[in-house]
């Protein structure tokens, strides 16, 4: 009897050992792998604050930009910094050509500041409404470059949240979050995309404003953005199309310096009033620029009413190796995940 029960439990042994190896190696992606990534602040005027980075455009390499600010403002300043990104949710990669999902948004929920770096997405309900919630409680706005038609709802023109979208005709939301937040919409490029970058031009009406302390030099080889009237905005920097994409290029003196920072107070019908600030600057390459950085750091500060916190001239040496990719359609590194761009020490 014993030998008949060993020669009946092995194959049951065995059967159970093989169903436990496909059943781990069936699981093995579904372990909760992080679809974003959280850099931890510590010490400095930015502790106890935390700032959500929401990165996803095809073009300007937001998905590299969004890290490296995340964290300096995280290792130099102590704000708690997370960075979301656009992922291919049957892969769990970065791809900054996946318009409607967003991972991490919920992260807003505890946000005192958002960051917006995104580029025509498309966002389900499920993700957009905390945006639509973080924007109506009047919470403040830092834009980047494609941040003016940060939405675009091609597919689903009647989804409930579609007025966000960049040519919205909703009555009151005009211009959707382009415009009603940040103050402007997509216009067209001003300068001649991929041959003339844009110098930085201070506007000296407004040069005591903390969020220029310590800004001297500006120039990145992304183009001037056609910019309309911003009679609601306060103008800090303009910008003029250079003839070449390098910083000794001469200046074009046939086209008009137009906005490239500014500004302003946004309310959101049924919202509150909020603050915003907007730089039609900061593609990956453009943040080379060590004072398109300090600026960026300054105006965090800003728009977290610690205009008296902001230093004389902030630290803004990279915490990590940054080197960006030049801007361009697909370009994006393939194969990356959120987890890469994790810091040790987190």
């Amino acid at each position: 009897m014993k030998r008949k029960n060993r020669i009946v439990s092995l194959p049951l042994l065995l059967a159970a050992l093989v169903s436990f190896a496909c059943c781990s190696a069936t699981e093995r992606p579904e372990v909760s792998e992080p679809q974003w990534v959280t850099y931890t602040g510590y010490e400095g005027p930015g502790k106890g604050k935390h700032i959500v980075l929401i990165s996803g455009d095809e073009e300007y390499r937001s998905e590299e930009a969004l890290p490296m600010l995340g964290q300096l403002l995280a290792k130099k300043f102590g704000f708690t910094c997370t960075v979301l990104f656009s992922v291919d949710p049957s892969t769990g990669e970065i791809d900054a050509m996946q318009q409607a999902n967003i991972p991490g948004l919920a992260n807003l929920e505890s946000a005192d500041l958002m960051v917006m770096f995104t580029r025509f997405r498309e966002l389900p309900p499920d993700q957009m409404r905390y945006i639509d919630d973080y924007l109506k409680a009047g919470k403040p706005v830092v834009g980047l470059r494609t941040a003016t038609h940060a939405f675009h709802y091609a597919k689903n023109p009647n989804d409930a949240l579609a007025n966000y979208d960049f040519q919205s005709k909703v009555p009151g939301w005009e211009g959707g979050f382009g415009k009603l937040v940040l103050g402007e919409t997509w216009v067209s490029h001003h300068g001649d995309h991929g041959k003339e970058g844009t110098r930085g031009v201070f506007n000296e009406e407004h040069a005591a404003n903390p969020i220029l302390n310590g800004v001297k030099d500006i120039w990145g080889p992304t183009d001037v953005y056609t910019v309309g009237s911003l009679a609601d905005a306060d103008i800090l920097m303009y910008g003029q199309s250079t003839n070449g994409m390098t910083a000794d290029s001469p200046i074009n003196e046939n086209k008009a310096a137009l906005p490239v920072a500014w500004t302003r107070t946004y309310k959101l019908p049924e919202g509150k009033e909020g603050k915003a600030f907007t730089t039609t600057m900061g593609a990956s390459v453009d943040l080379l620029n060590e004072d398109l950085r300090r600026l960026l750091v300054n105006a965090c500060f800003w728009a977290m009413n610690l205009e008296n916190q902001i230093p004389e001239r902030a630290d803004v040496a990279f915490v990590s190796p940054y080197e960006p990719t030049m801007f361009g359609f697909n370009s994006f590194k393939k194969g990356k995940r959120p987890a890469d761009y994790q810091l040790q020490e987190d």
